[in-house]
C-alpha cells in the first residue's frame, strides 16, 4: 500500500509555495506561484491552479491544507481579517472544496509555519514556543503546553504588530498601527533600510547597484551582506537589533523555550540573529533571558507549507 499524501500550500503576501507531501514529510512536486496584482478571484483562481499543478503529477492525493495570511475560524474554514491578500470574509475551506473536489484544511499560514517546526523541526518537544515568520511582513505563532493556541476567537500570535516605536512608520496593508515589528523588521523593512543606505553610502557595492538601476529587496541586501558588503551587513545589523526588541517582550510575556526565525528573510543567518540575540540578552527580564533559544528555522521557507500538509495529513486535528 503506497504512503498517504497530501497537498500542502503556503501562501504569502508576494509568493504561493506548495508540494505534494508523505507522511514522512518529504517533499515533491513543488510548485510556485507570484502574485501579479488583481482582487480576490485572482488570488484564489492561483490557489486553485497550483493545487492543480501539483495533482497531475500526484492524483492519489487524499486531502490539500492551507496555510493563508488571514485570521482563520478553524470551524468554519472561513478566512477574517487579512493585511496582505484580499481575503476577508472568504468561505475559504467550502470555496475551496468545492472547486477542488477534495477535503480541504485551513489556518493562518504562521500557525502552519509553527505547527511543523513543533512537530519535527526546531522546536520539536517544546512545550511553550514562539515563531516569527519575516517575509512581506511578520507573521507569529504560539505553542503553549504543547498546543497551537489560537486565542479566543482565532486572533493569537499576531507578533508581527507587536510595537517596537510608538512614533514609528505606519504599518503596513491594513493594520492601523505604528511601529510595528513587522514595519520595522520584515523582508519588505530590510528592502527599504538597504535602499536608504545605498543612497547614503553611494560608494559602497549596495550604493554601486542602485546606480546601476537595481531595485534594492531584501534579498540584495542580504547576498551583499554575505558577500562582505559593510553597509549591507550594517542593515541586518539594524534589523537584527530591532527584531531583537520585539523578541524581548515575546521573552517576556511568555517565557517560552525556544523563539524560531523562519520566512525568506532568516536567509540573512547569524548576520541577523546575533544582534537579536544581543539584544534579548541585554534587555529581557531573567531567568527567560538566560534559558531562551533564539534559532532559525530548521524548514527554513518550507515550514508553512509542511505544516498545511500536517493539517492535511492529521485532518485538521491539531
Amino acid at each position: 500500500m503506497s504512503p498517504r499524501r497530501v497537498i500542502g500550500i503556503d501562501t504569502g503576501g508576494t509568493k504561493l509555495l506548495g508540494g505534494v507531501v508523505d507522511e514522512a514529510l518529504a517533499v515533491r512536486d513543488r510548485v510556485h506561484r507570484l502574485w501579479r496584482g488583481g482582487g480576490r478571484r485572482e488570488v484564489l483562481d492561483l490557489m486553485v491552479d497550483a493545487v492543480e499543478e501539483a495533482r497531475a503529477a500526484a492524483p492519489d492525493v487524499a486531502a490539500v491544507g492551507f496555510g493563508i495570511p488571514a485570521l482563520v475560524d478553524t470551524a468554519t474554514g472561513a478566512a477574517g481579517f487579512s493585511v496582505h491578500l484580499p481575503l476577508e470574509g472568504v468561505r475559504f475551506r467550502e470555496l475551496m472544496e468545492e472547486r477542488l473536489a477534495l477535503p480541504v484544511y485551513v489556518d493562518n499560514d504562521s500557525n502552519a509555519a509553527m505547527l511543523a517546526e513543533h512537530r519535527a523541526g526546531a522546536a520539536r518537544g517544546a512545550l511553550h514556543a514562539a515563531m516569527l515568520t519575516l517575509g512581506t511582513g511578520i507573521g507569529g505563532g504560539l505553542v503553549l503546553g504543547g498546543r497551537l493556541y489560537r486565542g479566543a476567537h482565532g486572533g493569537a500570535a499576531e507578533l508581527g504588530h507587536v510595537v517596537v516605536d510608538i512614533d514609528g512608520p505606519p504599518c503596513q496593508g491594513g493594520c492601523p498601527g505604528r511601529g510595528c515589528l513587522e514595519v520595522m523588521a520584515s523582508g519588505t523593512a530590510i528592502g527599504r533600510e538597504g535602499a536608504a543606505a545605498a543612497e547614503r553610502e553611494p560608494d559602497s557595492a549596495l550604493g554601486k547597484e542602485l546606480r546601476a538601476g537595481r531595485e534594492i529587496t531584501g534579498a540584495l541586501v542580504t547576498e551583499l551582506a554575505h558577500d562582505g558588503d559593510d553597509t549591507a551587513r550594517g542593515v541586518l545589523e539594524l534589523i537584527g537589533e530591532r527584531l531583537g526588541v520585539g523578541i524581548t517582550s515575546i521573552v517576556n510575556a511568555l517565557n517560552p523555550e525556544v523563539v524560531v526565525i523562519g520566512g525568506g528573510a532568516i536567509a540573512g543567518g547569524e548576520l541577523l540573529l546575533e544582534p537579536a540575540r544581543r539584544v534579548v540578552a541585554e534587555r529581557a527580564l531573567a531567568p527567560s533571558r538566560d534559558q531562551v533559544r533564539i534559532v532559525p528555522a530548521h524548514f527554513g521557507d518550507e515550514a508553512g507549507m509542511l505544516g498545511a500538509a500536517i493539517m492535511a495529513l492529521e485532518e485538521g486535528q491539531v
